[in-house]
């Protein structure tokens, strides 16, 4: 088996952050640091990351839906001592790491797991499942800017895909809009309202293709149904 795929199956982390990993000469097999990418694991051997050894299937694979909340970051360990999502599932033994990002002022849908192959599918790039946020922004949400916004917008070198964009609420200085986006930069969302001259003042993702936050509690996580977790094996 390939390395980065043992290491994902360990639950560690998703097979492109175990590249990561390896690059860093973070993993050894067997003692011995390993930095090609494409190294095979064999039965018998002994893998480490970062000094701790780890196996290649962990059983049971765990699936969660968290509402993230205002102030915590996703990851599962923070040099800054920041809250992590790690906090809010810290009850579950199994060993589960974010699918994606959601940045430190944006809160809502999160999925959580241990399954490294399932977070490589939805993160990789030719993936292009629509998530969905609803924003308050400050100001006039126009046409024109509902427009601009839906054929795509520059963000600074990078021009985002054709979104979809619906005004749910107009008032004289604010606006809460739904905008579907199939990408995932860091702060696309804001960098898009930001280019047609809208501030960005709360932001919540409510869903992930057709898996949605529905009426979970800021900070609570659920399970998946077994329906789900084929959904979004099967995007």
């Amino acid at each position: 088996m390939r390395l980065n795929k043992y290491i994902a199956r360990a639950g560690v982390c998703s097979r492109r952050k175990a590249d990561e990993l390896i690059a860093n000469g973070n993993v050894k097999i067997n003692g011995d640091v390993i930095t090609e990418m494409g190294t095979q694991v064999e039965a018998g051997d002994s893998v480490s990351v970062n000094g701790r050894l780890i196996e290649g299937d962990t059983g049971e694979k765990i699936y969660l839906a968290l509402n993230k909340p205002l102030g915590y970051v996703t990851t599962m360990r923070d040099e800054k001592n920041r809250l992590t999502v790690a906090d809010l599932v810290a009850d579950v033994p199994e060993r589960l790491f974010p699918v994606g990002r959601l940045d430190y002022n944006t809160t809502g849908l999160l999925i959580m797991t241990n399954d490294g192959e399932l977070t490589y599918s939805l993160t990789h790039p030719k993936h292009e499942v629509y998530k969905t946020y609803v924003a308050s922004v400050a100001g006039v949400v126009s046409d024109k800017r509902v427009s601009q916004l839906s054929k795509g917008v520059d963000i600074g070198g990078f021009v985002t895909s054709p979104s979809k964009v619906k005004v749910l609420k107009q008032n004289p200085r604010s606006a809460v809009v739904e905008i579907k986006i199939r990408e995932g930069k860091n702060r696309q969302v804001r960098k898009m309202f930001a280019a047609v001259g809208n501030r960005v003042q709360a932001l919540e993702r409510t869903a992930i293709g057709d898996l949605k936050l529905g009426r979970l509690m800021t900070g609570h996580y659920r399970k998946l149904t077994k329906q789900e977790v084929e959904y979004l094996k099967n995007l």
